[in-house]
C-alpha cells in the first residue's frame, strides 16, 4: 500500500520539521513530523492576529493559511467531499481538525466531521463509511499510520478505496529510523546531527522511539547518565542522535518548527519548555522579524 501510494503519487498536505538553533551558525534538524504535525493554528493564523495587534510594524515568516488553502485547491477537485476524522476527546487534535475543515471548505469543498470510533468499513463497496453509512471518499485523519496498522480495520487498509491525507507513504518519512538514513546518505550535512540505530555515538546523545508523539519516551544521556527523560507509551526499537542542546532563555528552551505546505516552506513557530525536552504542553511563542 505504501508503494502503490507513492508511485501513485498521493499529495501530502503539510509537515513539520523540529530545529534546534541558537541564533548562530545551521540549525539543526532534530525530527520530521510528516503525518501528525500539530500546532498549525497556533503558527498560523494565532500568532499572525498577535503580530497585526501587538507588532503591527514588523513582518513574520508565515504564510501557512494562504498556502494551505492553495494547497487544499490544489490536491482535490472544487466540490470533493472530504471527511475529516480525530479524537474528540483530544482538545488539540480536535482544534487542528477544525481548523483544515475550514481552510477546506474555503477551498470548495464538501466537508464532514466525526469522530474516529464512527467510522466503519461497507465490504460490498470495499470503501470506509460514516456514521450515516455515506462513502468516505477522501479522509482526513489525525491519527498516525502506525496506529492505524495496528487497529481491527487494518486488514481492509490495502484494497480500500478510500484515499487519505496525509497518504501512507507519510507512515515512511514519520518514522525516526529516517534520521540514521538521512544521516548515511549526508554525512557532514549541516543541518543534519550525526544518527545512528544502535548506541555508537558516544556521549551525549538523544534516544528516541522510532515511532513517538509529543516528546514522550525521550532520554538525553552524558557520560554520567540521563540528563532529562520524558515518559509516554512508546516502546520498540529506537536511534540515537548526537545531542544538540537546546539553547536556554530565561530558564526556557525553544524549537523552532518550520513548517511546509506541500513541497514548500511555509512558515515557522516556536515552542518553549521549561525542560530540554519539548512536550505538548509546551507554550507557543510568536515572532517578528525587524530591520535593524
Amino acid at each position: 500500500m505504501i508503494e502503490t501510494s507513492w508511485r501513485r503519487g498521493d499529495p501530502s498536505l503539510y509537515g513539520r520539521f523540529d530545529f534546534s538553533w541558537d541564533g548562530q551558525g545551521a540549525p539543526q534538524l532534530l525530527e520530521y513530523n510528516a503525518d501528525t504535525p500539530t500546532g498549525l493554528v497556533e503558527a498560523s493564523v494565532a500568532q499572525w492576529f498577535w503580530l497585526t495587534d501587538v507588532q503591527p510594524q514588523a513582518d513574520q515568516f508565515n504564510s501557512l493559511h494562504e498556502r494551505s488553502l492553495a494547497r487544499w485547491q490544489q490536491i482535490l477537485p472544487r466540490g470533493a467531499r472530504v471527511h475529516f476524522a480525530a479524537d474528540p476527546d483530544h482538545d488539540e487534535d480536535s482544534a487542528t481538525v477544525r481548523y483544515l475543515m475550514d481552510l477546506a471548505q474555503q477551498a470548495g469543498m464538501e466537508i464532514r466531521g466525526l469522530a474516529l470510533a464512527d467510522i466503519g468499513y461497507a465490504h460490498r463497496q470495499s470503501t470506509f463509511v460514516d456514521d450515516g453509512g455515506a462513502p468516505i471518499e477522501c479522509l482526513f485523519k489525525l491519527y498516525p499510520w502506525e496506529w492505524m496498522w495496528q487497529d481491527q480495520f487494518a486488514q481492509w487498509l490495502p484494497g480500500v478505496r478510500t484515499r487519505f491525507i496525509e497518504p501512507p507513504w507519510k507512515l515512511l518519512l514519520s518514522s525516526k529510523a529516517m534520521l540514521p538514513l538521512l544521516w548515511e546518505r549526508n554525512r557532514g550535512h549541516p543541518n543534519l546531527l550525526p544518527a545512528a540505530f544502535a548506541d555508537t555515538l558516544g556521549r551525549p546523545v538523544a534516544r528516541k522511539p522510532r515511532y513517538s508523539r509529543e516528546g514522550a519516551n525521550i532520554a538525553l544521556l552524558d557520560d554520567r547518565g540521563a540528563l532529562d527523560q520524558s515518559g509516554g507509551p512508546y516502546v520498540g526499537d529506537c536511534i540515537w542522535q548526537t545531542l544538540a542542546p537546546l539553547p536556554c532563555f530565561d530558564g526556557r528552551y525553544p524549537v523552532v518548527g518550520a513548517w511546509i505546505i506541500g513541497d514548500d516552506a511555509a512558515g515557522i513557530g516556536i515552542r518553549e519548555d521549561a525542560s530540554p525536552i519539548t512536550r505538548n504542553s509546551s507554550c507557543f511563542v510568536p515572532h517578528y522579524i525587524i530591520d535593524e
